[in-house]
């Protein structure tokens, strides 16, 4: 005889707190926050602002900030200067950037591809196969040279952390279109990158809106698999047995509905159980697709791992999936430093591109690839051979590709040396209104009322970088 297993009610709350049920606590409780908001509920699809192709995003972050000079923005006048000295100094220069400096050429040759001609780093062996479906931007600034402020502002919009980061801001805007998956799903290493979590926060918006980083190792969300002993059955008893004690309860007590919005994050655990194993599961991918992420190899093996589960996660539904790779704050050694984490990120990314363009998902789908900030033309002078670059908030290179971007195309610049963005020069804040716009969100409209005024992503309005946008 199956005897049924019944957990105290009073337990079973102290374990939602965590886990699995913890992630779907807070969704419910978000919606009960959240519900004068829109009639629909924070999990239902909401109207975009304005017309737009893209639906999903993939962000990759590269964490540490990777050398444009060393990628994709060459700098020959460096060729002449290399290993120049010269000296820096001013109250506004931080001690890392002063004192005596000597200029670094790439240690990296560059070759121009596609129809494009865009120009990549002869070590980006995968990438240049999909170069006319990128859109180079390398006009972007920020404000800090400290790495966790300065992941705060470009995954948060906000220098000092505690503000929602991109992924909320959107999964807000957009609703989710998987009832059963989180909206907003984040792929860190086993290290989390500088800031923590708050680089993936809900901030001040409900709780239903924060990231939820699934586990490098292991099982990705604990508690994914019920007790043992405990079967699927037994549990949808218990939620009935459950549901049946609580409307008992509700019926003598009209007023409260915290125990109501428990019991349905129970029901949301229990679909996430059954859908959550299923979207994590690479078994039914071909050999031919492990073999283009570059799966099984020890280079490629743990970023195309996280690359597919992007893939499989904007096919479920997911709105936002952030995947992160570091570290990329190369100070010494360029070559040998840049050139492994080039290694380990090329041909996962390039996989990505054609298998989503493949299956007709990378018009609907945003793929962003950045890091906080670029890095310098020059370095302090630490002697030897270890030619590597400091932090510089004053140039980068981002690029996108789908979701309605200008594909192939290189747009603003960098000076000789590649120290500033001489043109199309825009502030982070503009780079975040236009990935929302690429999305069919307007900055202005996308507010949330905190602390006496409506908040906005860009923290106080921005531009959007029309030249980044294809317009037919």
């Amino acid at each position: 005889m199956d005897v049924m297993f019944v957990m105290p009610r009073r337990e079973s709350l102290f374990r939602m707190g965590t886990s699995l049920g913890g992630i779907a606590l807070a969704s419910m409780l978000a919606e009960d926050s959240r519900g004068q908001e829109s009639d629909a509920g924070p999990m239902q699809p909401k109207p975009v602002h304005v017309p737009a192709k893209a639906k999903n995003c993939i962000f990759l972050m590269m964490e540490g900030g990777p050398s444009h000079i060393d990628t994709f923005d060459p700098k020959p006048k460096l060729k002449q200067l290399h290993l120049k000295e010269f000296v820096r100094q001013g109250q506004q220069k931080s001690a890392m950037e002063s004192g005596k400096r000597y200029y670094v050429q790439s240690p990296f040759s560059f070759s121009r591809h596609g129809e494009s001609g865009v120009p990549m780093a002869d070590n980006w062996m995968h990438l240049p196969k999909v170069a006319d479906d990128l859109c180079f931007f390398r006009g972007c600034q920020v404000d800090s040279v400290n790495h966790p402020t300065a992941m705060y502002q470009m995954n948060c919009g906000n220098r000092f952390g505690g503000d929602p980061g991109i992924g909320a801001w959107v999964t807000y805007g957009l609703g989710s279109e998987n009832q059963n998956l989180p909206g907003f799903i984040v792929l860190p290493e086993v290290s989390y990158p500088q800031g923590g979590a708050a680089n993936w926060s809900n901030g001040y918006l409900p709780a239903f809106y924060q990231g939820t980083p699934l586990r490098a190792k292991g099982s990705p969300i604990l508690d994914l698999e019920p007790p043992m002993g405990v079967s699927r059955t037994r549990q949808r008893h218990n939620l009935d047995l459950l549901s049946r004690m609580n409307q008992r309860h509700a019926a003598k007590h009209p007023d409260h509905d915290e125990l109501s919005a428990r019991l349905e994050s129970y029901e949301l655990a229990f679909r996430m159980q059954t859908e959550v194993p299923e979207a994590m599961d690479l078994s039914g991918e071909t050999k031919a697709t492990f073999s283009m992420y570059g799966i099984g190899n020890e280079a490629t093996n743990a970023f195309g791992r996280k690359c597919l589960l992007a893939r499989k996660m904007i096919e479920k539904g997911v709105r936002f999936v952030q995947l992160y790779n570091g570290t990329w704050d190369s100070h010494d050694y360029i070559e040998r430093a840049h050139g492994n984490l080039v290694r380990g990120v090329d041909q996962p990314i390039a996989a990505l591109i054609q298998d989503l363009k493949q299956r007709g998902l990378l018009d609907s789908t945003l793929v962003v690839w950045c890091g906080e900030f670029g890095r310098s033309p020059d370095n302090g002078v630490r002697g030897g051979t270890a030619y590597g670059r400091d932090h510089n908030a004053n140039a980068m290179t981002i690029w996108m590709a789908g979701g309605g971007v200008k594909a192939g195309h290189a747009i603003g610049a960098t000076d000789e040396t590649g120290m500033t963005a001489v043109e199309e020069v825009r502030h982070v804040r503009d780079f975040h209104v236009t990935l929302l716009r690429l999305l069919g969100l307007d900055d202005n409209k996308l507010t949330y009322y905190h602390a006496g005024r409506f908040k906005q992503l860009s923290q106080f309005g921005g531009k959007v970088i029309e030249p980044l946008i294809q317009t037919s």
